[in-house]
């Protein structure tokens, strides 16, 4: 599967710059499909289309604040993490709490980018995150281990996708926040974003759950490969 979407990036990169038009309107859609998707995945009721015009600055009848904030929110973290990707930054924890304080901005202000200081339960889940005392301590270690790391970017990027979510680091916000680092860390290695879709759902938790029970982490680095092919082959679809 590495070997196809190598391929696959090869072939995308041979033809840059694309079309700055094509590129615009793929990254508008992906704007709002990675916030519907990351969202709903999370609970969030709102549509594609409602999470399309909530991006567009209109109030949606019958909807929550909280699930238009999710939307507004997570619009201006992809934006965020694009420009830091830009300017070439490295993870750190800095960046991370970053990311989670705007993903609960007007949310949950007390505790946007700051570290849980109470144990958590992951509903549906058989893993139970560590006692919040060795949240710190598990975040080093985990970017110690990233900033170590010579495996595939995709592996890379879903493995710490993992290990992130089964330290569990925040209250809330946990699995948003864990999407975008793992875009973060493709977009850096000059990957794509990917998407895991809401009908993807349950194979996403159940692959997450094997990891962090059986520390079988292969599961879920199919799911983060194949929505990587289906990125690269969506974008080569339009540009070629």
């Amino acid at each position: 599967m590495f070997e196809t979407i190598n391929t696959l990036k090869s072939e995308l990169d041979s033809l840059r710059p694309l079309p700055r038009h094509s590129v615009k309107s793929l990254h508008e859609a992906l704007i709002v499909e990675w916030t519907y998707h990351s969202n709903a995945i999370e609970g969030n009721t709102l549509t594609l289309k409602e999470t399309k015009v909530i991006l567009e600055g209109i109030t949606v009848g019958g909807k929550s604040m909280r699930e238009h904030f999710e939307a507004i929110n997570h619009k201006e973290a992809i934006e965020w993490v694009e420009a830091v990707v830009a300017k070439h930054e490295v993870l750190s924890e800095r960046l991370i709490k970053s990311i989670h304080h705007l993903v609960l901005k007007n949310i949950d202000d007390s505790n946007a980018g700051a570290y849980r200081t109470e144990n958590a339960i992951i509903a549906g889940a058989q893993h139970t995150p560590a006692d919040h005392l060795h949240v710190p301590h598990q975040m080093e270690r985990l970017i110690e281990w990233y900033e170590q790391q010579g495996a595939h970017p995709v592996e890379r990027a879903a493995r710490f996708h993992v290990d992130f979510v089964g330290i569990h680091p925040f209250v809330d916000g946990n699995g948003r926040t864990a999407r975008l680092l793992m875009n973060f860390d493709l977009m850096t290695s000059g990957y794509l974003p990917v998407i895991i879709k809401t009908e993807h759902r349950l194979a996403y938790y159940e692959a997450l759950d094997k990891a962090h029970t059986q520390q079988d982490y292969q599961d879920f680095i199919v799911l983060v490969a194949q929505a990587q092919e289906e990125a690269l082959s969506r974008y080569l679809n339009v540009v070629r």
